[in-house]
């Protein structure tokens, strides 16, 4: 929706705004998810995730209504919001697709399913399928390294894919299939549902399904067989004692 103002000058300025039913609708989450911060610009992430989750993505309309929440300029709110790569620019699918290109994912394949799926849909980075499906984008490494190469959906894993294996995922997003995470919640939530869930609105599936496994518990595997445990946090050697051992 378009607010028009004019300036003394006498020429038209555009505000996009939302429409006062979505403001109204909106407007007690966003105060919930304020009261959270001692400072309330702090809530600016979270809020752009609940704009983002009537939306799709991060409009000129949302980000107003972020900055008339938090009472700050829209500038501010942009920088931020074309800041970090979770907010969306504009209109994508029901699915956001990322392929981690960075370099262990890459190395192990990582390229090679991007490239596949960049012609199996036939849509480049930040591209968006005709039916409005899924969006594929170039992914930044998201600390899953010990299963390369990964996909993620909506910020879901999907961990050791292959060219085919990737195929498969995105042909059965496209048709309605059930589709569960390696890890995670037992199946995937749509791309506002999920920016509902970042804003802090528990969607009563955080427990579900394995959250760590295999590589990732090694460490801890090894610490056990060895009886190795970490410091006691009320016990810490003080700065002294580290200097005097170290001589």
């Amino acid at each position: 929706m378009s607010q028009n103002d004019i300036t003394p000058d006498g020429a038209e300025v555009v505000r996009e705004r939302f429409p006062d039913e979505v403001t109204a609708r909106l407007e007690p989450d966003a105060k919930e998810i304020i009261a959270r911060y001692p400072k309330q610009r702090s809530a600016l992430l979270p809020l752009l995730h609940l704009v983002q989750s009537e939306e799709g993505h991060v409009s000129t309309a949302g980000m107003r209504f972020c900055a008339d929440q938090l009472d700050i300029t829209l500038a501010e709110v942009n920088a931020v919001a074309t800041f970090y790569t979770m907010y969306r620019r504009g209109p994508g699918g029901d699915y956001q697709v990322g392929v981690c290109t960075n370099t262990l994912c890459a190395v192990m394949g990582g390229d090679e399913i991007f490239a596949s799926l960049k012609e199996h849909l036939g849509v480049g980075h930040n591209g968006t399928t005709d039916d409005g499906k899924v969006t594929l984008e170039h992914l930044e490494c998201n600390a899953a390294c010990d299963f390369a190469p990964v996909v993620m959906v909506n910020w879901e894993f999907f961990d050791n894919q292959t060219p085919d294996t990737a195929k498969q995922l995105v042909d059965d997003l496209r048709l309605g299939n059930d589709v569960a995470p390696t890890r995670g919640p037992a199946s995937l939530c749509t791309w506002k549902q999920a920016s509902r869930v970042l804003a802090g609105f528990d969607d009563g599936r955080a427990g579900e399904g394995v959250q760590a496994a295999g590589a990732s518990l090694a460490g801890l595997d090894v610490a056990r067989r060895n009886g190795w445990t970490a410091p006691d946090p009320a016990n810490l050697p003080t700065r002294d004692q580290d200097e005097e051992g170290a001589k």
